[in-house]
């Protein structure tokens, strides 16, 4: 199957026409596909930022008083809710690139 892949004898592997490799390969999906994975990098980077200091000081308080333990899970989550809001954005954009293009 390998084989296939690297060396196409036969036309093996025909995944896609020239046409559709060709409408991919156009400078607007490019940058679409650009955006999509920026904005899942960056959030998730902002997310991690935001869990890094938020976790500790979770767990501090939650040693202090167990109580606290709801309260802090709270602010832990809602660093994690930029990440899932990042990749609901770069699923928003693909499918827009996706109806473009015409897929």
């Amino acid at each position: 199957m390998l084989c296939a892949l690297i060396v196409p004898v036969g036309n093996f592997v025909s995944a896609a026409s020239e046409e559709g490799v060709k409408a991919a390969l156009s400078t607007g999906a490019g940058l679409g596909y650009l955006a999509a994975a920026l904005a899942v990098g960056l959030s998730c980077v902002g997310s991690g930022i935001a869990v890094a200091a938020g976790a500790p000081a979770a767990i501090g308080a939650t040693s202090e008083d167990p109580k606290n333990f709801v309260k802090a899970l709270i602010f832990v989550v809602l660093g994690e809710g930029i990440a899932l809001y990042g990749l609901l954005i770069a699923i928003l954009i693909i499918s827009n690139v996706g109806t473009a293009l015409g897929i």
